[in-house]
């Protein structure tokens, strides 16, 4: 006697579900993650020359020395203008950026600065002088818009031996 063997002929269903059911929580989640991993990038202008243009003597030459143990704001006029120590928060940016702006209402042409950068600065107080001397926060028609103060940024390296200048008053010996 023989045997009969049925074929199954019926397909087999694939049961996509549970994988359906991850992309749909994968997804936004993926979405989501993109906006908090962006590059922030600081764009600087610097006061250069463009192709065959020969350089211009400046008369005047704003420089923010950035230390550990403070920033002194110069210029090539007048030497020292005023040195900020740091203090317990860290560097002094409010009175710089008053002081800044002071120049700034004086020199409004004046675009360009240097940043004389001490070798263990690190990166975020960087950022923040940086922030500090390209513009500042100002109240126009009742709302606050970013004031421009120096865009063009160049940095210079101030050296392993520098330390901050004594207060120009000080040397002087007026009070402050």
């Amino acid at each position: 006697m023989r045997r009969r063997h049925r074929r199954l002929t019926a397909t087999a269903d694939l049961d996509i579900t549970a994988f359906l059911n991850l992309m749909i929580v994968l997804v936004p989640v993926l979405l989501l993650g993109m906006v908090f991993s962006q590059i922030r990038m600081i764009e600087l202008n610097f006061p250069g020359l463009e192709m065959g243009e020969a350089p211009e003597v400046e008369s005047f030459r704003l420089v923010v020395t950035v230390l550990p143990d403070g920033m002194e704001l110069t210029d090539s006029d007048r030497g020292v203008i005023e040195v900020l120590p740091a203090g317990r928060e860290g560097q002094n940016y409010a009175r710089l950026s008053t002081l800044l702006q002071g120049i700034k209402s004086r020199l409004p042409d004046k675009t360009d600065i240097t940043l004389e950068v001490g070798p263990d600065i690190d990166y975020q107080t960087l950022v923040s002088v940086m922030d500090t001397v390209r513009s500042y926060p100002a109240v126009v028609a009742a709302s606050v818009v970013q004031a421009e103060l120096f865009p063009e940024i160049s940095l210079m390296d101030a050296g392993e031996a520098r330390e901050l200048a004594a207060r120009p008053a000080e040397v002087k010996g007026e009070g402050v």
